[in-house]
């Protein structure tokens, strides 16, 4: 394969315009932008808890193939039309919830984001994933979106309140719950 990015800048954005991977150009601002740009900022913020030294063999492997997911999904928001995540990526997603969750005791109160570096990072991830799955759906109310990338998304969010929950135990043995004050 050849080199994708030769030059990093092309100053065909100057005029507040983005290009699309169809060759097509958008405002930068465009619902389409913002739901792929929230797409990547999910993937760097699932990067930053993969950046965090001594996570469990599993939570690695699962959050590796997510990035890789997030990529493809950003491409088929970037492309109109595209289709790149398929139910298997949603099945996938639903059979690592499932394994993740069967290890943690049921949930009884509300938890407190955070518990030690890497479940603060991956609660954090797990809220840029909800505002990507908001913007997608922004998209999908007057463009096109398939389904399973919307459903991906969900499901995504799910797994990083699950893996929080899972690296908190990890790190700090435990989860601090949300005490309701009067």
């Amino acid at each position: 394969m050849g080199n994708r990015l030769s030059k990093i800048y092309t100053r065909t954005g100057d005029d507040g315009t983005t290009g699309l991977g169809d060759g097509g150009r958008v405002a930068k601002e465009s619902l389409r932008v913002e739901a792929y740009g929230a797409v990547d900022e999910t993937n760097s913020a699932v990067g930053m808890v993969l950046a965090v030294p001594g996570l469990p063999d599993a939570v690695r492997a699962c959050l590796t193939e997510v990035q890789h997911d997030l990529f493809d999904l950003g491409g088929e928001l970037c492309i109109p039309g595209h289709r790149m995540i398929t139910p298997a990526h949603v099945e996938r997603l639903e059979t690592e919830l499932d394994g993740f969750n069967d290890a943690l005791p049921p949930l009884k109160e509300f938890i407190l984001p955070g518990g030690g570096a890497a479940a603060a990072a991956c609660h954090v991830a797990r809220t840029v994933s909800r505002r990507a799955e908001r913007r997608a759906w922004s998209l999908a109310r007057v463009e096109d979106v398939a389904p399973d990338a919307l459903k991906y998304l969900n499901r995504l969010s799910d797994l990083l309140f699950v893996l929080a929950r899972v690296l908190a135990r990890h790190e700090t043995g435990s989860e601090v719950l949300w005490r309701h004050r009067r």
